[in-house]
């Protein structure tokens, strides 16, 4: 039995308002402003809300955790997320598993955009 479930995902960031617009453009919904400074992109479809708090420090290497997204076009949506302020880390990795592509989010986090083998 679990101990519990993730309530949402929270994400370090120097400006997280513009983090939750760039993060809404790839998971889709809304981005929210907060008051306090935070911003949060609502999850849909039973995904867990992504929130950004304030954090001034500078970023000092890629974090331990990051997001891979499912898509159904790497290139398109590779190029989509680049148009948008993400940047590439390296080429299209393939492996047993599928295809990836690892980028950097506009204030430095890691993700990959993955299409899964067919099983």
């Amino acid at each position: 039995m679990p101990v519990g479930t993730v309530d949402q995902w929270v994400v370090n960031a120097a400006d997280p308002a513009a983090l939750a617009r760039f993060w809404a453009f790839v998971l889709g919904g809304e981005p929210v402003a907060r008051g306090d400074g935070w911003a949060f992109v609502e999850g849909t479809g039973g995904r867990p809300r992504i929130s950004f708090q304030p954090d001034p420090r500078p970023r000092t290497g890629p974090g331990r955790i990051h997001l891979d997204v499912r898509v159904h076009d790497l290139p398109a949506a590779t190029e989509a997320v680049v148009g948008r302020g993400a940047s590439r880390v390296g080429g299209v990795v393939t492996d047993d598993e599928g295809s990836f592509q690892v980028l950097r989010d506009p204030e430095g986090h890691e993700f990959c955009l993955v299409v899964p083998l067919a099983r």
